[in-house]
């Protein structure tokens, strides 16, 4: 499984979305949800049937990866069950089974996709987009995202913390609005310049260290510091320090 490489193309408003990945396969748990949030999505994962029917309840994901052959409920049985609970999350089916009678009880089942294994990273990921676009998941939400007293409204590009306005330029909003679509996670160097410029710098962070150090000085006049520093690895969010 190759990872998926990420251009200016795929931003489509489906960055940020909840992805919940189900498998008791914690080598492919593992590959799948670093891609997935190398992509800008916020995951979370359950290893068995009943830790996904909970885990939708707490995380509330906008789909579903889920493989069938689970330790202790089939995923067709997750699957029907969540559809009782009309908990309306999209499900794409992750299994070694590959006959179409597999294939015919997953999509009648619930699903709305379904892929065996081995598969493709790159096509996971367009198939996870795809699906969200054609559900409007990825537009489901208001547009405004909070991380403790910080506010950031994409459709009117405001920046609010503490009751405070902070005008920030376009390249410092799309560095904050990214670190807020992965709060609390150390993003690396080279995520934050492909997802932010859009293009590599050819491995100069100078521009990077510069943007980090405007937004921070411009958040930190109104409340206590919020930017995280790894040196040697990248920046993210964390919340201040009582």
């Amino acid at each position: 499984m190759n990872e998926p490489e990420q251009s200016a193309g795929t931003r489509d408003g489906t960055e940020g979305s909840r992805i919940l990945v189900v498998d008791d396969e914690p080598n492919i748990v593992e590959v799948v949800a670093m891609a997935l949030r190398f992509q800008g999505f916020e995951v979370d994962t359950a290893a068995s049937g009943r830790e996904a029917i909970a885990a939708v309840t707490r995380f509330k994901p906008h789909l579903m990866v889920l493989d069938v052959m689970l330790p202790d409920i089939e995923g067709f049985e997750v699957a029907g069950r969540l559809g009782a609970q009309r908990a309306g999350v999209p499900i794409i089916f992750l299994t070694a089974r590959d006959s179409t009678e597999d294939k015919v009880r997953g999509l009648s089942g619930g699903g709305d996709d379904y892929m065996t294994k081995p598969f493709s990273l790159e096509e996971l990921v367009a198939r996870i987009r795809t699906i969200l676009r054609r559900t409007g998941q990825a537009a489901a939400e208001s547009g405004r995202l909070t991380f403790a007293d910080l506010e950031l409204d994409e459709e009117s590009h405001e920046v609010i913390r503490g009751g405070e306005r902070i005008e920030l330029t376009a390249t410092e909003f799309r560095l904050l609005r990214y670190l807020m679509l992965n709060p609390r996670r150390v993003m690396t160097r080279a995520q934050l310049l492909d997802h932010v410029w859009d293009y590599d710098f050819g491995g100069d962070g100078r521009v990077l260290e510069t943007y980090v150090s405007y937004l921070r000085k411009k958040l930190d006049a109104h409340g206590p510091s919020l930017i995280r520093t790894v040196r040697g690895v990248g920046y993210g969010l964390q919340a201040p320090r009582d």
